[in-house]
């Protein structure tokens, strides 16, 4: 049976809402769970291929274990490299009421060589108003650019570094700043990845850039954010997005090899938490065959907990 057939058969297509004509779709009654069968979960994977991102509302059921355990399914999990969920120890929690966001696009981990290739979010703690996400389509963002920038970016390779992930989302008391400087120090980990990688399951081009981008190889750092700022303008061109306007208990699911995502900072001193696991993904491949290259590696890897 074909792909699109599976997921007709087990997910009928009137259960497929578009949210957007290039990315996203809201997938309707799916109850969520480690138990689901093998072929719901091809045509959930088939389903995330094809939109990039896809949601799921009235997941209320799920806990942190649950959580987990439905990612699992999806693959091998990555543990949380700062923090980790007390009794779910793949999950990470981002929780404002710490000074933790996500509010700069980014693809998560992506200073990584293997980078996580899906992320599962779960909406904890909503507010009222506002703490909405957007994702990008960065296959789309790709064949957007005139030709000539695709054979520019084809060709460049990018340093996304840990440290600036660090500085740009944690905001530690002073009482905290020793322990996440040696955290910092710790953990540091310093990737080559080209611009653009080759989706190992869909074979479109993707762009790979984001906030943890800190330089171009071989490229002045004034310039490298000139390219930087004109490649990100198409991957945040809002034909290339959707927004998804959360509500406790809903679940995202995204590609990360071919989608940038941000949390919007627009509900002022609400709380807002959401719970992360990651499933483990390939070292990219540029357009000529080359391996991304991790230059900088974990020096130390006792794991720390800084609930």
């Amino acid at each position: 049976m074909s792909e699109t057939g599976l997921i007709d058969n087990v997910i009928p297509r009137a259960d497929v809402f578009k949210r957007a004509v290039r990315i996203g779709a809201e997938i309707r009654n799916i109850k969520l769970s480690g138990d689901l069968p093998d072929q719901t979960i091809a045509a959930i994977r088939g389903l995330l291929l094809e939109h990039k991102v896809i949601f799921f509302r009235d997941q209320g059921h799920l806990d942190d274990a649950e959580q987990e355990r439905f990612a699992l399914r999806l693959g091998k999990l990555v543990p949380p490299l700062v923090r980790a969920t007390e009794g779910a120890m793949s999950l990470l929690e981002i929780d404002t009421t710490r000074g933790i966001r996500a509010d700069y696009w980014h693809i998560d981990l992506s200073f990584m060589d293997a980078y996580p290739k899906i992320t599962v979010l779960r909406g904890v703690v909503i507010p009222p108003v506002g703490g909405d996400t957007v994702w990008s389509n960065t296959a789309a963002a790709y064949l957007d650019l005139p030709p000539p920038l695709q054979r520019l970016a084809d060709d460049l390779w990018a340093v996304h570094v840990s440290q600036f992930d660090f500085a740009a989302i944690v905001r530690p008391s002073e009482a905290d700043r020793k322990l996440y400087d040696e955290l910092a120090a710790r953990r540091r980990l310093e990737t080559e990845h080209p611009v653009v990688r080759i989706h190992p399951e869909t074979g479109e081009r993707t762009l790979v850039l984001g906030s943890y981008v800190e330089r171009f190889v071989d490229i002045a750092k004034s310039d490298g954010q000139r390219l930087l700022d004109l490649f990100e303008s198409h991957i945040t061109a809002p034909e290339n997005t959707v927004r998804w306007n959360w509500k406790q208990g809903d679940v995202a699911i995204w590609d990360n090899r071919a989608t940038m995502h941000r949390a919007v900072r627009d509900y002022g001193d609400q709380d807002r938490v959401v719970r992360r696991a990651v499933i483990d993904g390939e070292v990219p491949v540029s357009v000529d065959g080359r391996c991304s290259v991790a230059r900088v590696k974990i020096t130390k890897p006792s794991p720390v907990n800084v609930v």
